[in-house]
C-alpha cells in the first residue's frame, strides 16, 4: 500500500483516532484562552490578565450563542433542510464557531505565543467539528470517500467470467442511458453478488437502491455500506444474493426530482422503463417484476415507496429509511410550483397514501419501514404509512434503529437488520 493509499484509507469514524485530535483540540483552546504566564510584564494572576480571559470567554460565547441562533432559525423555523439539526450537530457547529471568535480575538489581543496558537486553533475550528458532525451523521467512513464520490470502477459487460465462484461480490460504477426519459443521470452502482460473476449465471433478484438528498448513487455503498451485507446474505446462500442497482434519481446532488415526471426531469419513466430495459438486457437478472424491490434512504425512501405503491405491477417489495410522507421541496405550494404544474391537487395525489388508496388492494407486495429511534418525526412517518399500507393489503413492517436520528448510522443498522428479509421475500 502506498503513502496515498494508506492515507485515504484513514478511518475518519474510529475512536482511537478521533479522541486524541479531541484533547488536542481542547487542550490548544485552553492555551488560546487563558493568560499566559507572563505577559508585557503582567503576571497571569493579576486581574489585568483575567480581563483579557473574560472578554475572549465572552466573545466566544456570544459566537457559539449566534450559531445556535441559526442553527435553531434554519432548522426549526424555516425547515430549509427537511428535518431537524441534532443536538450533537448543533454542539459541534456552536464549539466551532467559539473557536474561531476565540482565534480571531486572541490574534488581536496579541501576544506571540497566544498568536501562534490562534493560528493553529483556526484550521482546528474547522476539523474537528467536521469530524465530530460525521461521526454523527456517518456519511463519509474513510477520507478517501470525502475525496472520491465515484470510488468504483467501471462495470465491464464483457468481462471474462470467473472459473470458480468467488467468495465476495463486485461494485462497479455504470451508465444507465435515458433512452425514453431522456432524464440526465448520474453513473449508477452497481453490486454484483457472487453467483453473477460465473459462467452461464441463474436470474437473480434484482433491488434499485435510492440515496438520499443531497447525495449521490454510491453513497449507499459507501456510506450504507451496502455491499458488507450483501455478501454475508450471499455467504450465507451459496453465493446468490439480488443483484442491486443504486440509481441516481436527483441528476445533480442536491435537486429534488420528488421522483415524478415533470419539468426537472422524467424521474419515473427512468426507473420503471429505463433502468429495468438496461437492467435486463445487460445482467442476469429474472424478468418477473414481483422479484424486483427497492431500498431507500429519506428522499429515496420516499421515492421506493412511491414507486411500489404508484407501480404494484413493477416492484414486489421495498425498504424505505426514514421516509417521508409525501414527495416533498420545501412547503406543498412550492412543491407543485416545481413538479406538478403549479397543482397542489396533483401534488396530493402523488402521495404514497393517496396512491395507496387508488390501487389498493395490493396483493403480495411487502414494505419494510425504519427510523432512527430519536428521530421522531420520521419514526411518526413510518408509523403513518405502515398504517396506510396494512389497510391496502401490503404486509408492513416497522423497525426502529436503536441511538440514532435522520443520518447514515439509521440507514447501517437498517441494511445491517431489514435487507436480509427483503432479499429472502424477493427469492421466494
Amino acid at each position: 500500500m502506498t503513502a496515498t493509499e494508506w492515507l485515504l484509507a484513514t478511518q475518519l469514524q474510529n475512536p482511537s483516532k478521533l479522541v486524541p485530535i479531541d484533547v488536542a483540540f481542547a487542550v490548544v483552546a485552553l492555551l488560546v484562552l487563558l493568560p499566559a504566564v507572563r505577559h508585557r510584564g503582567v503576571a497571569w494572576r493579576s486581574p489585568v490578565a483575567w480581563r483579557g480571559v473574560g472578554v475572549r470567554a465572552g466573545i466566544a460565547a456570544a459566537a457559539a450563542a449566534v450559531v445556535l441562533l441559526a442553527c435553531w432559525l434554519t432548522s426549526d423555523v424555516l425547515d430549509l433542510f427537511g428535518v431537524s439539526l441534532s443536538p450533537v450537530t448543533r454542539m459541534w457547529c456552536a464549539l466551532a464557531a467559539a473557536a474561531l471568535a476565540l482565534a480571531g480575538t486572541a490574534l488581536v489581543q496579541g501576544g506571540r505565543w497566544r498568536r501562534a496558537m490562534a493560528i493553529v486553533l483556526v484550521p482546528a475550528a474547522m476539523l474537528v467539528p467536521a469530524l465530530g458532525v460525521n461521526v454523527e451523521f456517518a456519511k463519509y467512513p474513510t477520507l478517501g470517500t470525502v475525496v472520491d464520490s465515484d470510488p468504483f470502477p467501471a462495470f465491464d459487460a464483457h468481462a471474462t467470467p470467473a472459473t470458480t465462484m468467488p467468495a465476495v461480490g463486485e461494485v462497479r460504477t455504470v451508465e444507465i442511458p435515458g433512452r425514453r426519459s431522456h432524464f440526465d443521470a448520474r453513473p449508477a452502482v452497481v453490486y454484483l453478488p457472487p453467483a453473477a460473476l460465473v459462467r452461464d449465471p441463474r436470474p437473480l433478484p434484482v433491488v434499485l437502491a435510492f440515496a438520499g438528498q443531497p447525495g449521490a448513487p454510491s453513497d449507499m455503498f459507501t456510506a450504507g455500506r451496502m455491499s458488507t451485507v450483501l455478501d454475508a446474505y450471499a455467504a450465507a446462500h451459496h453465493g446468490r444474493a439480488p443483484i442491486v442497482l443504486s440509481v441516481d434519481q436527483l441528476s445533480a446532488p442536491g435537486r429534488n426530482t420528488m421522483c415524478v415526471d415533470s419539468q426537472l426531469g422524467d424521474v419515473d419513466t427512468y426507473v420503471t422503463e429505463d433502468v429495468p430495459a438496461w437492467t435486463t438486457s445487460h445482467l442476469p437478472v429474472t424478468r418477473d417484476r414481483a422479484h424486483w424491490g427497492m431500498v431507500g434512504f429519506s428522499q429515496g425512501a420516499t421515492c421506493a415507496v412511491q414507486f411500489l405503491t404508484g407501480h404494484p405491477d413493477d416492484f414486489g417489495a421495498a425498504l424505505a429509511i426514514s421516509s417521508e410522507l409525501q414527495p416533498i421541496d420545501q412547503s406543498p405550494q412550492h412543491s407543485a410550483d416545481q413538479a406538478f404544474g403549479g397543482s397542489v391537487a396533483r401534488w396530493e395525489a402523488a402521495a404514497p397514501r393517496a396512491l395507496m388508496a387508488a390501487h389498493e388492494p395490493y396483493r403480495g407486495h411487502e414494505l419494510w419501514l425504519t427510523a432512527g429511534s430519536s428521530d421522531r418525526e420520521f419514526s411518526e412517518n413510518a408509523r403513518e404509512l405502515g398504517a396506510a399500507a396494512t389497510r391496502a393489503g401490503i404486509r408492513t413492517t416497522i423497525a426502529s434503529a436503536p441511538r440514532s436520528g435522520h443520518d447514515w448510522n439509521t440507514v447501517q443498522w437498517s441494511l445491517r437488520a431489514e435487507l436480509p428479509r427483503l432479499c429472502g421475500a424477493l427469492f421466494r
